[in-house]
């Protein structure tokens, strides 16, 4: 069982499997979604006393906390007890143009060298963490939701707004990889 759990699932597992997921959810009346999340706790913290925005009948998203804290917990468990040993398997291409960059692949998911504490005291880690954590987060509320809950939810749902967003992912996610990351690490 837990060679199963620890390995990639086909897509003919894996996608029944979110597809069931989003049925249970059209019919329980719910979204997918994880940014929404967000408004819920600066709601749950009183936010909705300063901001009419998130003023606003919280625990009706209690399931959706959950959501999020059973996903913190699974992936707990999955990192400590169904991680595989070996790193990630990225191809030669990618590795080549990190290297060009000055990113060595250490194997690990996330670059050690841009997601550690000492890059917080360097201009390119604010950059990119904290600059790039706002506007992912901007985004999404921008958006109405994250890549997810309008990729998986929105999609599903056929909705025209969660197309576009999609779109406008991919859009932002080519000129990043493409233009903006290239300018911020070739200094």
């Amino acid at each position: 069982m837990i060679e199963t759990l620890s390995q990639s699932w086909p897509w003919y597992i894996s996608g029944p499997l979110i597809a069931m997921i989003m049925f249970l959810l059209l019919w329980a009346g719910g979204n997918f979604g994880v940014s929404s999340n967000l408004r819920t706790i600066c709601a749950i913290g009183g936010a909705g006393k300063q901001v009419a925005f998130f003023n606003y009948k919280w625990k009706d998203q209690t399931w959706n906390l959950l959501f999020i804290v059973g996903a913190i917990i699974g992936g707990v468990i999955a990192h400590t007890y169904l991680s595989s040993k070996v790193g990630l398997n990225l191809s030669e291409a990618t590795i080549t143009d990190l290297a060009a960059l000055g990113i060595p692949f250490s194997g690990a998911m996330a670059p050690e060298e841009l997601f550690n504490w000492h890059s917080l005291t360097t201009v390119r880690g604010i950059l990119v963490l904290i600059v790039g954590g706002f506007m992912v987060g901007f985004g999404a509320r921008w958006a109405g939701g994250c890549t997810s809950g309008h990729a998986i939810s929105g999609l599903s749902n056929l909705q025209l707004p969660s197309l576009i967003a999609v779109i406008g992912f991919f859009i932002g996610g080519l000129i990043m990889t493409f233009l903006l990351f290239p300018l911020i690490f070739s200094a």
